[in-house]
């Protein structure tokens, strides 16, 4: 029997909020529309939620596995899409090739060695994955150009460069942070300067609004559309759609537990939150609440749902099979989250 209601949902269970979703879709599409945007797959994993996107004008998509490109790309959602991650295994890109005869695909690369994987793979187009700071991949400015000649030695086309500020995403001092990225993207366009091409590609949520005057011409957004608290906390403009229906399972006099815990959330950007309650830990299949101080509420019953916002939206999408797109308490739609895996 299909669910009708959240009510008659198993838990736990992923929901989407459609309203809060187009909400978050559309206020991003208006600062940053069509290619201005490539959006980031790997925030949801979801082809249904990427059709979505692409409807709000986004054709270009960022990947952060070989897997979410060919499902993409089977299902016919975008014709650019770009593997933000390095990727050694020729084997497994050279999946992508067949893909790259009908769509444009392009991947990140950082080394001779990344290069070289490509090259095997029967791929022949490659951004720069420039480091701006974060310690993370990425070659070191300086020697971007000299990488992207040894791209073009090789029969390679080098479309341009990528940097990610992922360091500076959560920076808590609005003017701080964009004075850091500022400073970050400097590095970036002096690289993209001796490594050629078109694309000059960075950013993310947390500085979706810094990068008017930073030289980048894509954001490679993802968190926006469903968001956690971990971004809430910048107070920027987008709400969450996403949460984790879970059902109280015990209830003792002074905390209840229910039935989300880590195997259905991340916890690795801090516990998740419930309105009205405080979170005492999470393990496996449990998450304890207890009442906050300043609450007048009263403990809920055995049975009854609440919803969890998650603190990382990324990894915990990524623990889920299926997401349950909504409005209010009726169930709109079940989405597959069908590009999970590598």
């Amino acid at each position: 029997m299909n669910p009708r209601t959240t009510a008659e949902i198993a838990t736990p269970a992923l929901i989407i909020d459609a309203d809060a979703l187009e909400q978050n879709l559309s206020t991003m599409s208006a600062r940053h529309p069509g290619s201005k945007l490539r959006p980031h797959t790997k925030a949801h994993k979801c082809t249904e939620l990427a059709r979505l996107q692409l409807s709000h004008s986004h054709q270009n998509f960022t990947c952060a596995t070989p897997r979410e490109i060919i499902g993409m790309a089977a299902v016919g959602v975008g014709s650019d899409y770009l593997l933000a991650n390095e990727v050694l295994d020729a084997d497994r890109l050279s999946a992508l090739a067949k893909v790259s005869e009908n769509s444009r695909v392009t991947i990140a690369v950082d080394s001779l060695e990344t290069i070289d994987a490509v090259w095997r793979a029967g791929l022949r187009e490659v951004l720069i994955d420039v480091n701006v700071g974060l310690m993370r991949c990425g070659v070191a400015p300086e020697l971007a150009g000299q990488l992207a000649d040894n791209a073009r030695k090789a029969g390679i086309a080098v479309r341009g460069v990528m940097g990610y500020e992922g360091h500076l995403m959560t920076v808590g001092d609005d003017e701080k942070r964009k004075m850091r990225v500022a400073e970050s993207m400097k590095l970036l366009t002096r690289a993209a300067k001796d490594v050629g091409g078109e694309i000059i590609s960075a950013g993310g949520t947390g500085t979706w609004d810094m990068h008017d005057q930073t030289g980048i011409n894509e954001l490679q957004a993802g968190s926006y559309a469903l968001m956690d608290t971990h971004y809430e906390q910048l107070k920027i403009p987008f709400v969450q759609a996403c949460f984790l229906l879970g059902t109280v399972i015990s209830r003792s006099k002074d905390w209840l537990v229910i039935d989300v815990g880590l195997k259905s959330l991340s916890t690795d950007h801090g516990n998740p939150s419930v309105d009205g309650y405080d979170v005492v830990f999470c393990s496996d299949e449990h998450t304890t609440l207890v009442i906050k101080n300043e609450s007048t509420k009263a403990l809920a019953n055995i049975g009854e749902k609440l919803l969890v916002r998650p603190s990382h939206i990324d990894p915990t999408m990524a623990m889920h099979s299926v997401a349950w797109l909504t409005r209010a308490d009726e169930i709109l739609d079940r989405w597959k989250i069908d590009l999970r895996g590598w």
